[in-house]
């Protein structure tokens, strides 16, 4: 998963472009860039680490002009290399940048072709210098040497006929424009803000309607499925939809974990979407276990307070905070290893003890992935003092691997794997556990908005492209279990030491 935004205004834009970085850094721990234009000319930093740990004063006053994209990434398909930090850059045609959020899944065939048919070089494993190198074939093949709106988005039409997968893009083209574009599917989520000033309007594009909002911008709507939106330089809007047949099916898990509750994704409000979560939660819980005996209902933070708070009003059971996080420890569930996984949950979070001793507890998740922290949260809940200890889960079983741009394990690491209900419960240790209903999920979060279709192959299998074969999970699992991500580590930090020690 990861942030892009792109802002086009009349004054300098680093300054907004790392304010809405920092709205965004949820969405991306693991690296940051930012590029900006100014008389033609780029300028560009990047590099791993949080946003304000990779811009410093001095490079923030390198990153010059009006107009620039940045982003903010945790790897996908297991890509850890700080060469992979985004936007990438290619020279030809007129200097474009890319920043992307989503994930190929026709990649290794594009990376081929490219080489093969297009002459093209990709110099890292990343998808998205493949998407960015697809673009710029597309833009070239127009053979003009000042080109216009159209021109650019029959580029776009043509990276959908050629890209299969998901991808929420920025791009800025030197001395044209910045450029965003959706996939036909709409998978990965991207918004539209406007102000007025009075030298003209400014715009935004981000991933999240809270980094507009935060920014001082109005938001406009969103980007649609396959729709490319340019911004030209001087300030108008142009839009048009480049895909044949789109059909919007976004992500459901961006409403269960991923996005900021404050944001508005077409059109879903992130936080009412998880309330009625947490009230369809509830009903499963009464069904299941009419004469409960729960004395508090506890959330894990942060992402499942709002489903927890509205499952213990609709329950009639006290709601309470029993655990406090530790801010600074990132994910967990795409820490390599699970040595360092486990270690990490407890320097992660910790219990208060008085909201335990005796008490009979239901805690409560956005969702349970690999189980190995709902396992330690359960422990640690029993060593402060709990009776019994029962677990509610937003979301269904996780059973299949993402192949949309969330970095999940492979598939025999994720605890819903080939298991039944009951034996995750035994798993993870748990009293009772309760799942979210898929049908229950899609009401939940579709319930104000006319989506008939939301990609939900996390937990039923049934991906939205209609593109992904076995052998094409096969070999992302062989790239994403804990063995090949701690091999692959391994050679990254060969190659930082060589280069540390030239």
């Amino acid at each position: 998963m990861c942030g892009v935004i792109g802002i086009f205004a009349r004054s300098p834009v680093n300054q907004a472009l790392y304010d809405g970085l920092t709205v965004l850094q949820h969405r991306g721990q693991d690296a940051a860039g930012i590029v900006t234009c100014e008389d033609n000319r780029l300028f560009m930093r990047k590099s791993n680490g949080l946003v304000r740990d990779v811009f410093h004063t001095r490079h923030m006053l390198r990153l010059k002009g009006n107009m620039g994209i940045g982003h903010v990434r945790y790897p996908t398909a297991g890509n850890f290399s700080s060469a992979e930090a985004q936007p990438f850059y290619v020279n030809s045609p007129f200097g474009i940048t890319l920043a992307h959020n989503g994930n190929l899944t026709n990649a290794a065939a594009l990376k081929r072709d490219l080489f093969v048919e297009d002459r093209r070089h990709i110099n890292t494993d990343s998808d998205s210098e493949i998407l960015l190198n697809v673009f710029a074939h597309e833009l070239q093949s127009c053979g003009k040497l000042k080109i216009e709106p159209g021109d650019i988005f029959d580029a776009v039409a043509g990276v959908h006929r050629r890209c299969r997968g998901a991808y929420a893009v920025v791009a800025m083209i030197t001395g044209y424009g910045i450029l965003a574009f959706r996939d036909p599917h709409g998978i990965r989520p991207l918004a539209i803000g406007r102000r007025q000033t009075p030298e003209g309007p400014e715009y935004i594009v981000a991933s999240e309607s809270v980094a507009i909002d935060v920014l001082g911008y109005e938001l406009l709507r969103d980007v649609q499925a396959g729709e490319a939106v340019f911004i030209d330089m001087a300030g108008a809007m142009h839009a048009r939809q480049c895909a044949d047949n789109p059909e919007l099916t976004p992500c459901i898990f961006e409403h269960v974990y991923f996005a900021r509750p404050d944001s508005l994704m077409d059109g879903i409000s992130v936080y009412k979407a998880r309330l009625r979560m947490g009230k369809y939660l509830a009903r499963k819980v009464e069904r299941e276990f009419p004469d409960h005996d729960i004395d508090v209902v506890l959330p894990i933070p942060d992402t499942s307070r709002t489903a927890a708070l509205q499952l213990s009003y609709t329950l009639g059971v006290k709601y309470s905070e029993g655990f406090i996080k530790n801010r600074y420890i990132g994910r967990t569930f795409i820490m390599p290893g699970q040595t360092q996984r486990k270690k990490s949950v407890r320097q992660k979070l910790n219990p208060i003890e008085l909201e335990f001793r005796n008490k009979n507890v239901l805690l409560v998740d956005d969702s349970i992935v690999r189980g190995t922290t709902s396992r330690q949260i359960i422990e640690m809940a029993r060593d402060a003092g709990a009776r019994k200890v029962y677990f509610a889960s937003a979301a269904p079983p996780v059973r299949y691997p993402n192949v949309y741009g969330i970095d999940m394990p492979a598939a025999h690491e994720l605890i819903g794997h080939g298991r039944t209900e009951e034996e995750i419960r035994a798993a993870i240790g748990a009293d009772r556990l309760f799942f979210q209903d898929l049908d229950d999920l899609v009401k939940a979060v579709s319930k104000k908005v006319d989506i008939k279709r939301f990609d939900t192959s996390v937990f039923n299998g049934e991906y939205v492209t209609g593109d992904v074969t076995p052998e094409y999970l096969a070999e992302l699992e062989a790239r994403r279990s804990d063995h090949a991500r701690a091999d692959k580590l391994d050679k990254d930090n060969e190659v930082l030491e060589i280069h540390n020690t030239a």
